[in-house]
């Protein structure tokens, strides 16, 4: 049988793009701008990766827009505490939309080092539609 004849399984599907997306977003982190560049990166590869990794890309792409979603309503919370704070009462929503902001980021981190975990192991990410984790 030749070489050419020979198709890759799963556990022989390049990990190198899925990582650095995983990395980008890791990254982001720290700058903020990687964040995007994992997201377009994702969106890139996605349509042309084998079934291994176009989990992965959907699971990163999903994780992204689920934390802008909450992001923005954190966001909206903080603002209106923001305003409501002249007469006090939009102290506790201020603090509520902090305690979202780092839940967001701690439930991001969490789906990003548990996509690179199961990447890394040469498997699927087992539910890439899902929500939580």
């Amino acid at each position: 049988m030749s070489d050419l004849a020979h198709t890759p399984d799963r556990a022989e599907e390049d990990k190198l793009l899925p990582i650095v997306v995983y990395a980008l977003y890791l990254l982001g982190f720290t700058n903020g701008l990687t964040f995007l560049a994992g997201l377009i990166v994702a969106y890139v590869n996605r349509s042309e990766a084998g079934p291994v990794n176009a989990s992965h890309y959907t699971f990163a792409i999903r994780t992204f827009w689920m934390s802008i979603g909450w992001f923005l309503a954190a966001l909206a919370l903080f603002l209106v505490g923001l305003a409501l704070s002249v007469v006090l009462i939009g102290i506790p929503l201020i603090v509520l939309a902090c305690a979202i902001f780092g839940a967001i980021g701690l439930w991001f981190a969490v789906r990003t080092i548990l996509g690179l975990v199961h990447l890394l192991r040469g498997e699927p990410y087992p539910r890439p539609q899902s929500w939580l984790i």
